[in-house]
């Protein structure tokens, strides 16, 4: 058995399971689930009738570098959104959701047998994040770091904060904007420090854009290789980008996205692909096409999360620390006393489930980023996360002041 698999922890939703397992929540109330980042809003009509008609694809082998026309629709889609150009042919490559990319990146860019003479390689994440990095780091060698959010940052991650023996070592840097869980999204300077930082180092940037889709402001968020053009890296070196399809198109389980960037990165990611058998479905494919090529059902579906929001949003924060994020469907919201004390809490006296923040982060020695804040995802209907508002504000309330 590989020994790496003893250094994985539990997922945050197993945890949450084995903190509330014990509650028998009010049966006169229907269960409202927050905890999960799960998009509830229905597949677009028009993406399900062109997945029905590619049905025959299924008799083909797919190539894992996906068709020619795939990739030109994922280029074009990142010429609109960000004015970006990329080569489809070098820079471009489909993979079955963000995630499994995102694991499988650390595996093709993590070289082991470095800097063992000072400890061994470091992959840096943000601190609360998404625990598939952790997850590869270790899977790959690799000892994890983190970089705080901070609230007086808006809840970005404080890449200063980072000791200098420690960035000697790191060899991959997850950057996640829009943020999951604080939905925080990285400005242009802070694109500039992790490049400069990058320069110095060696190590690649993974940027994971799954959000980048549903934001509250008119100007969409910044990506990542639109901060490297704008910074005149047009080459994007040790640049790759994640995005899906996931929640742009309510498709988590279509399994598809893309990443883009470097040039040599997605030669040799590529590489490891094809050996790891993890080609897209033809079927995915022509559903894929479809989907990045239509932008009406994905402003339709921001205008619903931005609906949800505004009413939402206000709701809450009469009662908690909690304010609009810049992107994302996610609330990160202070409450009174323990994270996860207010999670039983809340579950046992009003069915109401949310996520601890701290199971979203690590302890450092400057503490745990994620106690005593909680991640709500609005991904149900606005009547459902309108009830599990209302039930909140009066379980706030009922606690002793």
């Amino acid at each position: 058995m590989n020994p790496l698999l003893s250094r994985l922890q539990p997922y945050p939703f197993e945890r949450l399971r084995a903190l509330t397992q014990d509650i028998k929540p009010p049966a006169a109330l229907r269960p409202i689930s927050l905890g999960i980042g799960e998009p509830k809003h229905p597949t677009p009509a028009f993406i399900q009738e062109t997945l029905t008609a590619a049905l025959p694809g299924l008799a083909s082998y797919p190539a894992t570098a996906g068709s020619p026309a795939l990739r030109e629709a994922m280029a074009a889609w990142l010429r609109r959104r960000y004015g970006v150009e990329v080569d489809p042919a070098t820079q471009i490559l489909p993979v079955n959701g963000s995630r499994e990319a995102l694991f499988a990146l650390a595996q093709t860019v993590i070289d082991p047998t470095r800097d063992r003479a000072e400890g061994g390689p470091v992959v840096l994440c943000p601190n609360p994040f998404y625990q598939i990095y952790e997850g590869a780091a270790l899977l790959a060698g690799a000892e994890v770091a983190f970089a705080n959010s901070r609230p007086d940052r808006n809840f970005a991650p404080d890449w200063a904060s980072v000791p200098e023996a420690v960035w000697r070592r790191t060899q991959l840097v997850y950057v996640c904007s829009p943020g999951n869980p604080t939905g925080a999204v990285m400005p242009l300077d802070e694109w500039r420090q992790l490049f400069e930082l990058s320069d110095r180092h060696g190590f690649v940037i993974a940027s994971d854009e799954c959000y980048s889709e549903i934001y509250f402001r008119d100007e969409p968020p910044l990506g990542g290789l639109e901060a490297a053009v704008k910074l005149g890296r047009g080459d994007f070196r040790r640049l790759i980008s994640f995005t899906s399809l996931s929640k742009r198109s309510n498709v988590p389980g279509m399994r598809s996205g893309f990443v883009a960037g470097d040039a040599q990165l997605v030669k040799s990611f590529l590489l490891y692909r094809t050996y790891h058998g993890s080609a897209m479905s033809p079927v995915v494919q022509q559903a894929s096409i479809a989907a990045w090529g239509d932008e009406q059902h994905v402003a339709e579906n921001r205008a619903l999360y931005r609906r949800k929001f505004e009413l939402v949003t206000p709701m809450l924060a009469e009662v908690l620390d909690v304010r609009l994020p810049d992107a994302g469907f996610y609330l990160w919201a202070g409450v009174p006393g323990s994270d996860t004390e207010f999670a039983r809490g809340l579950l046992a006296q009003y069915n109401v489930t949310v996520l601890p923040g701290s199971f979203l982060a690590r302890e450092t020695p400057a503490g745990n980023p994620g106690a005593g804040r909680i991640r709500m995802a609005l991904v149900a209907e606005v009547e459902e996360c309108l009830e599990a508002a209302r039930r909140i504000v009066a379980y706030v309330r009922s606690l002793p002041r």
